[in-house]
């Protein structure tokens, strides 16, 4: 099997409400989001074969993080190539009030 690079990854705001809450439910206090600068995920997506970003999950000085690489078609990791973690954590980087963070 190959990753397709145009598959639909969309759901409604309802259902991305649900799963948010859900996860702030179950982890009071905890960090609820991220964010990853456009520079830092073009270089990613930029480089030759790479159909998308792939993550892992990963601690950083005992707090959950995201580390991001490109993927190939055959579902190899560019490992070799530019890579992401560093995200500014939500909080205390917070966003006003929505149904994806309240």
């Amino acid at each position: 099997m190959s990753f397709n690079p145009n598959q639909d990854h969309s759901i409604s705001l309802a259902e991305a409400a649900a799963l948010t809450k859900a996860y702030r439910d179950a982890n009071p206090g905890a960090k609820i989001g991220g964010f990853f600068g456009k520079a830092a995920i073009e270089a990613i997506l930029n480089q030759p074969e790479c159909v998308g970003l792939k993550f892992y999950y990963a601690i950083e000085n005992g707090v959950p993080a995201l580390v991001l690489c490109g993927a190939k078609a055959d579902q190899d990791d560019l490992y070799q190539g530019s890579l992401a973690e560093r995200e500014l954590k939500d909080p205390p980087l917070n966003s006003s009030p929505n149904p994806l963070n309240s």
